[in-house]
């Protein structure tokens, strides 16, 4: 499925710097909200204004604007069309926790094109966010957006928890050696050949509302780099079946080109890079590479350890650690020692006062 990066399409102008505030934040990522004008001139409605006289009809995929997200939603699939976000390193610090947050309806859909939580229960597939929580960790307000089911595919588990999780953790990775990195994600409904010989294309719709469920996932990721000259641009398209992907398969397998994406998507991606700017493919001035195996293990059991309410699910989150034929590291075993006195210190007063 690899296909190496191919020229460049870009149209018009670029604009960027580094976001270090709520503000700041909000003006890196107008690159995405300036609507590309049309400079075709406007024709003349030959019937007078009778076709139009009751207005046409509206398809609400006008762009709309969130603290650190902007999106164009599908409301006859109840799933965004495509969502782009702007990370930096100052974006990633904080202590917003999406423990306080809950998935539901976009205030913004009307009521008659919205998902429900209820349409996912149950489904089979796991609520998949499109501009993931974690890359908004500097605002309370950003991250409980990003729970809008606006914001939401239908995503196989194994898919959201493992190889997209990775994914969504090396794109946060790439702000240690990237000042800005602009991310467009989104879900696909690709054609697959049958045994006629024919392409169809066919999904599956979950729920009362007919959520459609995706074949595939995109992330197109623009990454910039300051230089003493101009700024690098590096960037990197791929598409990801929504099922489950093993360690075996790395991120470079599914790298596509930017026109393949394009002509995927039906949709134009950063028309206002300059296209005579040089940009090069990520992958080739990047590693690409995700965790491996040991090393997303010993992440997940630090999520696991560093959430635990008891000594006993403390305990469970090494066992499965040691079962995995993992050893901790240092990192792991003082987290695990700070955890286990701060519970046995929480426990033991418990026992003191019964509350």
């Amino acid at each position: 499925m690899r296909v190496k990066l191919k020229t460049l399409r870009f149209l018009g102008g670029f604009v960027c710097g580094a976001a270090v505030s709520t503000a700041s934040c909000v003006a890196v990522i107008n690159i995405y909200k300036k609507d590309i004008p049309d400079n075709s001139e406007e024709k003349e409605d030959p019937s007078g204004g009778a076709i139009g006289r009751y207005g046409f009809p509206l398809a609400g995929a006008e762009i709309r604007h969130y603290a650190n997200h902007t999106l164009s939603y599908d409301q006859a699939k109840r799933t965004p069309r495509w969502v782009a976000e702007h990370i930096s390193s100052q974006k990633l610090l904080g202590k917003a926790e999406r423990k306080h947050c809950k998935f539901r309806p976009d205030p913004s859909v009307p009521e008659l094109f919205t998902a429900h939580n209820e349409d996912y229960l149950r489904s089979g597939w796991s609520r998949g966010h499109m501009a993931p929580a974690g890359n908004n960790k500097f605002s309370e307000q950003a991250m409980a957006e990003t729970f809008y089911l606006s914001n939401i595919v239908p995503q196989n588990y194994e898919n959201n928890a493992g190889f997209w999780n990775r994914l969504e953790m090396y794109c946060r990775e790439l702000t240690k050696r990237f000042e800005d990195v602009w991310i467009i994600t989104g879900p696909l409904v690709l054609p697959v050949v049958g045994a006629d010989g024919k392409k169809n294309v066919s999904y599956q719709v979950i729920g009362k509302d007919d959520v459609a469920v995706p074949t595939h996932l995109f992330k197109l990721i623009l990454a910039q780099r300051k230089g003493f000259q101009s700024p690098t641009l590096a960037v990197g398209a791929f598409v990801v079946p929504n099922q489950p992907i093993s360690f075996d398969h790395p991120l470079t397998e599914f790298q596509v080109s930017l026109t393949d994406l394009e002509r995927m998507s039906g949709l134009t991606f950063f028309p206002k890079v300059d296209h005579v700017q040089s940009v090069k493919n990520l992958c080739e001035v990047d590693s690409c590479s995700l965790m491996n195996f040991k090393e997303f293990t010993l992440y997940i059991t630090g999520r696991k350890v560093g959430s635990a309410r008891t000594t006993a699910s403390l305990e469970k989150a090494m066992a499965e650690l040691k079962e995995a034929g993992i050893s901790p590291d240092s990192y792991l075993l003082k987290l695990y020692a700070e955890k286990k006195n701060e519970l046995a210190a929480k426990e033991s007063q418990v026992d003191k006062t019964g509350r």
